[in-house]
């Protein structure tokens, strides 16, 4: 228990938080703040890797002469900061680097399904959210070409949060619901999805309303600050309180209302942190 305190400590000095989901495994010998919920299939290496230098470009995981794999999700509210997040370790690492396949959401074919949904959702709720939910496993199925791959959102977010608002408000059917629920499930039994760690950037529902104008992309004009407190809710009751759904890998929470500057020293400052370089944090 000490190990966690004292790694909750010096997290908390340098912007972050870390959540462990449950009690940590009397049986890790290694120093670690983190402990899984479930199992990610296949079995990945439960030995803790050497770590490496946050100046090395290949970040390659090492265990026992094998390369460890390590997925790693950037998770929070529409304009959190996740693209600026993806835009430093891009730049910055040698790690590989997926955005969220939202250039597939406005061209299906011609069509575009996520302005359709902020227009009507109750009509074109689940066409979008069905597509979503292919286009995110094909994000976690992909071949890795770096020893780390960090995604914007992960297809546990998309059934979670997105799904979740979108049936809790009404706007879409049981029926709807049920059926994109049976899908999910197969995924979670049948294909690896596994994430080994969920950084949460958690900004106040006004701060992203703020950067939403600003920005001025065309589908999101129409969204009201309410459906902003809505999907910060449940971010906040799954991550943080874990009431809502399981959280499939340990979380780290970052503090994300800074403005850019700052935020890029933050990522900076922990980014042996937030890439799991740093063997003190982790025995998986």
């Amino acid at each position: 228990m000490w190990c966690m305190q004292s790694l909750r400590r010096r997290l908390r000095l340098s912007g972050l938080q870390l959540w462990a989901a449950g009690p940590l495994s009397a049986s890790c010998s290694c120093k670690t703040g983190f402990s899984e919920l479930r199992n990610p299939a296949p079995p990945r290496d439960q030995r803790c890797p050497t770590a490496g230098s946050s100046q090395h470009t290949s970040y390659k995981h090492l265990a026992n002469g094998r390369e460890r794999k390590t997925v790693i999700c950037i998770e929070g509210n529409i304009a959190s900061g996740k693209t600026t997040c993806l835009d430093y370790f891009a730049k910055n690492t040698g790690i590989e680097v997926l955005t969220e396949p939202v250039s597939k959401w406005r061209n299906v074919r011609g069509h575009n399904p996520l302005a359709l949904m902020y227009q009507d959702a109750n009509r074109w709720g689940l066409t979008l959210q069905t597509y979503v939910q292919l286009t995110m496993l094909d994000q976690h199925t992909k071949p890795m070409i770096s020893p780390i791959r960090m995604m914007e959102r992960s297809i546990h977010s998309a059934k979670y949060i997105f799904v979740e608002n979108l049936y809790r408000s009404g706007k879409m059917p049981e029926v709807d619901y049920v059926i994109l629920t049976e899908w999910f499930d197969w995924i979670l039994k049948n294909m690896n999805v596994s994430v080994d760690l969920i950084v949460y950037l958690q900004t106040s529902p006004g701060m992203c309303y703020q950067r939403l104008k600003r920005r001025c992309r065309e589908e999101e004009k129409v969204i009201p600050m309410e459906y902003l407190e809505a999907v910060h809710q449940l971010y906040e009751d799954w991550l943080i309180n874990q009431a809502l759904f399981k959280v499939p890998s340990p979380v780290l929470v970052l503090q994300a209302d800074d403005d850019l500057h700052e935020m890029m020293e933050k990522y900076e400052e922990n980014q042996d942190q937030i890439l799991m370089l740093d063997n003190t944090q982790r025995c998986l």
